[in-house]
């Protein structure tokens, strides 16, 4: 249940986010930007060891950041301009940002950079308010991530798909210049590892591997786990240095059976981001599936009909729709490609090599399947 009406405001919030990670803090800076009032709920930030991951965002999420002039600085957001993906037999597909006629393929953004923009930029919003603990709204969106609170309280089902993995982050320095380029490397039992390229030589470390192959990992010291990164990329970009601690998180792919619904006061509620669904890193898409949310939440509330409230079933029901849709497409997609690596029986593993081959050739598909990777396609339409 919603609490009280937030005291200290002139007139009271019509939406209220509870969770302030990026996707809320975005969707917070969205809305205020249509003239709706905001609650944004932020809880106390736990001290911790400094935040090691890095998103691999799209034009689409750049473009919508920047209007929001909340983008990090050259030094915290590295263009890829090339990728290059590696088979476990010699399969190889290869992208360059100069074939599609883009300036980069992606962009690696520096988590804690990203972050303090959103907070400096919400400082300075009049319309946000925020607050530590949920308040009554007409609306309230639930951004709190795969661990969801509100969510399990009411009573949502997180439909949860458990991979026998967990991934490792990290930051690296690399011997040789990564030149704009991200680098994956698949491996016969399933597990992927991705080298994302920061400023300078600078990297950020994204390695999925088998449950039981983790701890050992996390436990090397750090010249044996440079040694086993060695190995694992053959020392394409010479020697790579640790230079900040490990991180790792269990894998999952999800979906929440509900995406809106009523408090028993009436007023209404939706998920976005990772409370509505998670998919498998490998594609990098996590994030930019979380934006989409909360742009098409917010095209939805902005486009309805004058007399419908933030919190009309309608419009809430036709976003759940349409962003089910493209995120189901998008989990089934990466899922599938982990399946495809995880599975060496007969002649698997020399017919996925030859398919990524053969793929590599076909520069129509490949342009189109960039594209949509690149957030350059329509899937944000809306219609209540």
């Amino acid at each position: 249940m919603p609490a009280p009406t937030m005291p200290g405001m002139a007139l009271p919030p019509e939406v209220c986010i509870r969770g302030a990670g990026i996707v809320g803090r975005a969707l917070a800076l969205l809305l205020a930007r249509e003239r709706v009032r905001v609650a944004l709920v932020t809880p106390t930030p736990a001290d911790g060891a400094p935040d090691v991951r890095a998103y691999a965002l799209n034009a689409a999420s750049r473009a919508l950041l920047q209007s929001l002039r909340v983008w990090p600085d050259a030094a915290h957001a590295a263009p890829v301009r090339h990728m290059t993906v590696h088979g476990d037999e010699g399969g190889r597909v290869d992208f360059d940002a100069g074939r599609q006629k883009v300036e980069a393929l992606a962009w690696i953004v520096d988590v804690a950079s990203m972050e303090r923009q959103l907070d400096d930029a919400i400082r300075f919003q009049s319309r946000i308010e925020v607050v530590s603990e949920p308040v009554a709204a007409p609306l309230t969106v639930v951004c709190e991530g795969r661990q969801s609170a509100t969510r399990e309280s009411l009573g949502v089902t997180y439909e949860v798909t458990r991979y026998a993995q967990q991934a490792i982050a990290a930051r690296l320095q690399s011997e040789e210049p990564h030149d704009d380029t991200a680098r994956q490397w698949f491996n016969e039992r399933g597990e992927v590892l991705a080298l994302l390229p920061l400023a300078d030589r600078q990297l950020a470390l994204v390695w999925s591997v088998e449950q039981l192959r983790a701890p050992r990992l996390l436990a090397q010291s750090a010249a044996d786990f440079e040694a086993s990164l060695h190995a694992a990329t053959h020392g394409a970009l010479g020697h790579l240095t640790l230079t900040t601690d490990r991180a790792a998180w269990p894998l999952q792919r999800a979906i929440a059976d509900r995406w809106s619904g009523r408090f028993a006061d009436g007023s209404a509620w939706v998920l976005a981001g990772d409370a509505a669904h998670t998919v498998h890193p490998l594609a990098g898409q996590g994030l930019n599936l979380g934006l989409v949310d909360a742009e098409l939440l917010v095209r939805t509330i902005k486009d309805r009909d004058y007399w419908r409230s933030v919190g009309d079933a309608r419009l809430l029901r036709a976003y759940e729709r349409a962003r089910r849709a493209d995120v189901m497409t998008m989990s089934l997609a990466t899922d599938g490609l982990q399946q495809l690596f995880a599975n060496n029986a007969g002649p698997l593993p020399a017919l996925r090599n030859w398919g990524m081959r053969s793929f590599d050739r076909t520069r129509l598909i490949k342009a189109w399947i960039a594209r949509q990777a690149m957030g350059l396609h329509s899937s944000t339409e809306s219609a209540p």
